[in-house]
């Protein structure tokens, strides 16, 4: 019996020793963590990581590259001037960047559209200058270098946008649009002696040299006359016809018709205050209209249907006016008109 009780330990104590022997020897597995850190990138062959995938290359398509539609119209709605609102105060010689804003409001995109100068006051403004293609319904802002005149006075410079065969684009009901600005105040500068032109019968001698042009009295009656029709239709009182006034109207279209221009700065850079100065006129306000290429109804009418013009025609604090004309069979316009307006 204690034979048997010797030999049961034995061999527990054998086999729990080979337990205890076969696990502390076993290879123990590492426990992996349960996060991988970014920044370490995999060292395996040939791997790219995810975020160093090349990104397909992306063609933008060109700016309208549309068809315009067949019989679409042009129109435009001037929306603001974004810089120099009309009178802005410039110094002479001043240069400056004149921006409109514009929507298309008709059916055609605007592309390979311009700027073009028209008439009045060019202050080195470019003949033509681009403008960013603009679809149906969309904004775009235009604009323009210039630099003021060096005589004082008011200038206006009268701009049209043109599609791309050259044919300008209607403005609302108007055909122009403008920038107006005062040099120096508005004071009035005396012009300096000898460079006014001077009449002698139908020649005007002046800035430029001598050329011969016509007058016609009963086309200066007519404007007088159509003008105050029309102050009449607004209900404003008749304008007197001033002498002074007259003959600083008609040294201007004198000169424009002699110098193939139509400008409210005279070639001898003369403005309409210095010019109305030198008549003799004593003013407390002056304004000019002028216009090139047509008679007294095609002005009056184009007048009329242009803003600034019309609100000079219905200006209710002018009393007097003054009417040039003169007609220059070599000029590109033919017949050159120039209005004179005061208040004393």
């Amino acid at each position: 019996m204690n034979k048997k009780i010797i030999l049961y330990l034995i061999v527990t104590t054998l086999l729990t020793s080979c337990i205890s022997v076969s696990v502390n020897s076993e290879t123990q597995t590492p426990v992996l963590p349960n996060f991988v850190t970014a920044t370490l990138l995999p060292t395996k062959s040939g791997f790219v990581p995810a975020t160093l995938t090349p990104s397909p290359e992306i063609t933008l398509a060109p700016t309208l590259a549309v068809t315009a539609p067949p019989n679409c119209t042009n129109s435009a709605v001037l929306l603001r001037d974004v810089t120099i609102p009309d009178n802005t105060q410039l110094k002479a010689g001043e240069t400056f960047t004149k921006i409109w804003e514009f929507q298309n409001n008709g059916t055609c995109p605007w592309i390979g559209y311009t700027l073009k100068f028209a008439s009045g006051d060019q202050m080195f403004a470019p003949l033509s200058a681009p403008i960013a293609d603009t679809a149906p319904k969309d904004i775009v802002q235009v604009s323009v270098d210039l630099t003021a005149p060096r005589a004082n006075g008011t200038f206006t410079g009268y701009f049209t946008l043109n599609d791309a065969s050259g044919n300008s684009i209607p403005i609302g009901i108007e055909k122009t649009f403008w920038v107006k600005i005062i040099v120096g105040g508005g004071t009035i500068v005396p012009t300096i002696s000898g460079l006014v032109p001077t009449q002698s019968g139908s020649t005007i001698i002046g800035v430029g040299g001598n050329c011969s042009y016509s007058q016609n009295a009963g086309y200066v009656n007519q404007i007088a006359s159509l003008i105050n029709t029309e102050r009449s239709n607004a209900g404003l009182s008749s304008l007197n016809v001033n002498s002074q006034l007259a003959a600083a109207a008609q040294s201007h279209a004198a000169d424009m018709a002699c110098n193939n221009m139509v400008s409210h700065t005279g070639t001898d850079g003369s403005s309409v205050y210095s010019r109305i100065a030198a008549s003799g006129y004593s003013s407390s306000f002056v304004e000019e209209i002028i216009y090139g290429g047509g008679g007294p109804q095609a002005a009056v009418s184009w007048w009329m249907s242009d803003q600034i013009h019309r609100d000079a025609i219905l200006n209710p604090n002018t009393t007097d006016m003054g009417v040039g004309y003169a007609n220059f069979s070599n000029g590109s316009y033919g017949d050159y008109i120039a209005v004179d307006f005061g208040s004393q």
